[in-house]
């Protein structure tokens, strides 16, 4: 189809930047050359990529599948060039959330010791999943299943119990524990980068629930007493926050932490990461 590196740059550009006067500023080129670019890239692979009026420009469902290739494609140029220069690069994992809590830190520093050769290098990222089929990142520790036809592996690493956060002046922060029926009339806020309180409650007993597009603006909301939240155990340490409490909710089931990763490994060293994952929680008698 004769498609060059030049084409995949373009669209990847489009679906990051949302406009062609962005995409084009940020690779440097003119509007025209850019539209040239694309309708370059669409007539040799004979399909619409882009839908354009004269207001909104959105990937079509193609559009959006090769824009996330061509991420991927960019990505592993520019690493075999990196590693060809300079070596092996850092294993890059990525995490929404909490990564492994109080876990995190000597998990990274056992691997150092180790692994000297192979340096980790943490990323939060609002979606690792996509981060993921975009090539951004090696692995991705989740607490959520990724979706069908992702073309990822997955393996369950150990269960974290839940937690529900609540203001620091609210009545059950001064429970020691928590059950879903005392938030059955309670506002309950999620966040969209980590969904995992989803059919806790009963039909007929689900309480109101509102969305946030992050975990500061979830920490807020909780502290402000807008909502309480549901969380996995993890979050308590890597998110303290002076006007919330986190107590155990004692009914409601454990959250699985996975490790997820491409189906051909983008590193070399994801595999013997996995397996110090392994290592980790079985020393530490975690159940997966």
């Amino acid at each position: 189809m004769n498609v060059e590196l030049r084409h995949l740059r373009a669209l990847a550009a489009i679906g990051d930047e949302g406009t062609i006067t962005g995409a084009a500023a940020v690779l440097h080129i003119s509007q025209p050359a850019l539209s040239r670019t694309l309708e370059q890239l669409e007539s040799r692979i004979g399909v619409r990529l882009v839908d354009r009026t004269t207001r909104a420009l959105a990937l079509t469902g193609v559009g959006q599948r090769l824009y996330e290739r061509a991420h991927l494609i960019l990505h592993q140029v520019n690493d075999a060039l990196a590693e060809a220069a300079t070596g092996i690069r850092p294993l890059r994992i990525g995490f929404a959330w909490a990564a492994l809590g109080d876990r995190t830190v000597p998990l990274l520093r056992t691997w150092r010791e180790a692994h000297p050769e192979t340096p980790v290098q943490v990323h939060r990222r609002d979606d690792p999943e996509a981060a993921l089929r975009r090539g951004e990142i090696d692995a991705a520790l989740l607490r959520t299943m990724p979706g069908p036809g992702a073309g990822l592996e997955v393996e369950p690493l150990f269960r974290e119990r839940r937690l529900v956060a609540v203001p620091e002046n609210d009545p059950l922060s001064r429970r020691p524990i928590v059950r879903l029926t005392d938030l059955a009339d309670r506002s309950v806020v999620l966040c969209a980068t980590a969904a995992t309180t989803t059919n806790l409650w009963p039909d007929g007993r689900r309480p109101r629930t509102f969305e946030v597009a992050n975990v500061d603006e979830w920490l807020t909301v909780i502290a402000t007493g807008d909502a309480v939240g549901v969380t996995a155990e993890a979050t308590e340490h890597s998110h303290p926050h002076p006007g919330i409490r986190y107590l155990p909710l004692a009914d409601a089931p454990p959250v699985t932490v996975r490790l997820v990763w491409p189906r051909t490994p983008t590193h070399p060293a994801t595999l013997a990461f996995l397996e110090h994952l392994r290592d980790m929680a079985g020393a530490q008698g975690l159940e997966a």
